[in-house]
């Protein structure tokens, strides 16, 4: 990966940005996509850059930027900060982690629970519950803590990106400021290298709100009005131990992105995304679901009188906690693949389904 574009991951993995409290993300992505012939921002905090934005025939490219985090909701006398999840947790990892509060400065923080020589029998068989967790600022009254933090102040592991061997890499935000990245890296290649009709525009968007339930998805797939889109998201690895293929399928990091194949994926765009990738020579996997994904893909598929979808992932180990682990050049190569894709697209390209 070119170290300008290494940067740019490492930047936006690493901005702190959950769902509801996206607008530092959207700010570093902003800053990336400033070669686009315009960039929009709405109200609901999705931002997206443009190519050819005269075009009628329009192509979304969706990648969310929130992520997983917490949120604070009570502070107590004794200076302790009590808080809500927002997005997926297993809550046995939350426990003992170090914690970043966005509040009137940044101000570090620990996860606190009983010592396990202080649990009863019976706790120490079960997961905490986040209602018995909370966050130790160091304060010593409420009004200490209050100084720093209010109630609505969001909080973000402190973990970041960093390389292992090869070209795998951990971070606690690659779902899916990934995506945020990928769709913004397909569009300057499409700028930079070209093979793009000039008869279609390409709108790169970073979603909001997708751990929350697809929100910003549905909101700017309407307002765009594309007749097709990708949306790309992590998905699960199954390469390491206790998981079984025959239940959910192959899918490993290193082997190129994934592209879906099932309900939520249009037939005639998923054979472009394979005839791209031909054309290319870019490696990918097939993933399978049989219904609706939990993808902006799904919000996109949906909107008004229906758009073509494809969704594309990069598989990913360790999802939802603060070391989630990917291969960079998956992630490359998922850039590569969705600029193949627009490619293939022309003004008068019929996506009706069709044997």
């Amino acid at each position: 990966m070119r170290s300008e574009s290494l940067a740019f991951l490492k930047e936006i993995v690493n901005t702190p940005s959950p769902s509801g409290y996206e607008e530092r993300a959207a700010v570093v992505f902003r800053n990336y996509t400033k070669f686009a012939d315009e960039q929009h921002t709405d109200s609901h905090g999705n931002t997206w850059a443009v190519l050819n934005p005269d075009a009628k025939m329009k192509i979304m490219l969706a990648g969310h930027m929130d992520e997983i985090g917490f949120i604070i909701h009570y502070i107590d006398d004794a200076g302790m900060l009590y808080f809500s999840t927002i997005g997926g947790h297993d809550s046995a990892i939350i426990v003992g982690q170090r914690l970043w509060i966005h509040g009137k400065e940044r101000t570090p923080g620990v996860v606190g629970r009983k010592a396990i020589h202080l649990l009863e029998d019976e706790e120490r068989k079960k997961k905490p519950e986040v209602k018995d967790l909370w966050i130790d600022i160091g304060a010593s009254n409420r009004e200490e803590a209050e100084a720093l933090v209010s109630l609505g102040d969001v909080a973000t592991y402190q973990w970041e990106f960093q390389q292992l061997i090869g070209d795998l890499a951990v971070a606690r935000g690659f779902d899916n400021k990934m995506g945020s990245f990928i769709v913004a890296e397909a569009l300057r290649l499409l700028k930079e290298d070209g093979g793009l009709d000039k008869g279609v525009g390409v709108y790169a968007v970073a979603t909001v709100q997708e751990e929350i339930g697809l929100r910003g998805a549905r909101t700017s797939a309407y307002a765009i009005g594309a007749q097709t889109g990708i949306a790309v998201d992590v998905n699960h690895a199954i390469d390491y131990p206790g998981l079984s293929k025959s239940r959910y399928g192959q899918l490993d990091v290193g082997k190129g992105p994934s592209v879906m194949r099932g309900a939520n994926s249009n037939p005639i765009v998923f054979q472009m995304i394979r005839d791209g990738a031909a054309k290319e020579s870019i490696p990918y996997q097939v993933d399978v679901a049989p219904g609706g994904t939990g993808t902006d893909g799904n919000a996109m598929q949906l909107n008004q009188a229906g758009m073509a979808v494809g969704i594309m992932g990069v598989a990913l180990r360790y999802m939802h906690t603060p070391q989630e682990l990917l291969s960079i050049t998956d992630v490359e190569d998922c850039a590569r693949l969705m600029a193949a894709y627009c490619r293939q697209v022309k003004p008068n390209t019929d996506f009706t389904p069709r044997v």
